[in-house]
């Protein structure tokens, strides 16, 4: 693993085009400004994929992973359960490869909350994605160095 220049895959569901587009934006943003630019982006159709494409992305020899996607809650329970599984998904590559994956899925109750958590702004979810991926990345070297 080269932790110098560290090779970093973006996972898109583009259920949500214009939420993953904003997602996308600022996550590849945060992630140029840190000095990255090493990052290809597999996309999939919806949020519930995310947790495959962590893993074959960790399995391909990638650094860290940056997960994107909206979940918007309906009028049925598929919210919770999609929710659910997306999150133990990716939580469960990050425990079982010792890759980072940041979890930028929102999951919310509607589109206005889904805008104000893309694109910018103090609580995007792309950018806090990345930043949570850089944090364990430099954990992970500290302590290899050990």
């Amino acid at each position: 693993m080269s932790l110098e220049a560290p090779r970093v895959a973006i996972g898109v569901a583009t259920f949500y085009t214009d939420l993953a587009e904003r997602l996308e934006t600022s996550s590849v943003a945060a992630l140029k400004a840190a000095g990255i630019d090493d990052i290809e982006r597999f996309e999939v159709p919806g949020a519930f994929e995310l947790p495959v494409i962590a893993k074959f992305a960790a399995d391909a020899g990638f650094d860290a992973v940056v997960l994107l996607g909206a979940v918007i809650r309906g009028q049925t329970s598929h919210y919770d359960h999609v929710c659910e599984e997306v999150a133990r998904g990716i939580m469960e590559v990050q425990l079982t490869t010792g890759v980072p994956c940041g979890f930028g899925v929102l999951t919310v109750e509607n589109q206005e909350q889904a805008i104000a958590r893309s694109g910018g702004g103090k609580r995007d979810s792309g950018e806090h994605a990345v930043a949570a991926v850089l944090a364990l990345l430099s954990a992970k070297k500290q302590l290899a160095a050990r």
